[in-house]
């Protein structure tokens, strides 16, 4: 998996991934995470950067080298966060199924 460092707004990730996009929805949903409650787990603290206050600009932008160079990719944030949703609500239909709830 390829290292991302990841820029959008107030965030600054450092974000391992398969890919560009793959690394674009997992900082998407870290900031998300920060909003709404996702899920009733105990957050592993070593595993979390402090992120408290991040904002999401127009675009999500990507580099392998570092922060505050020019953009290896770039998305547009409203469909990053679009297709986020999706992969939410799809995991929330899977979760019901599983529990026997329709």
């Amino acid at each position: 998996m390829a290292k991302y460092y990841v820029e959008s707004g107030s965030v600054r990730l450092v974000i391992q991934a398969a890919d560009a996009r793959r690394a674009a929805l997992w900082s998407v949903h870290r900031v998300m995470e920060q909003v709404l409650p996702l899920v009733d787990e105990v957050p592993d603290e070593a595993d979390q950067e402090p992120v408290g206050g991040m904002v999401l600009g127009d675009a999500i932008t990507l580099n392998e080298q570092g922060f505050d160079r020019l953009p290896d990719t770039q998305y547009d944030t409203l469909e990053v966060v679009a297709e986020w949703s999706q992969l939410m609500l799809a995991l929330d239909k899977i979760e019901s199924l599983a529990r026997g709830v329709c």
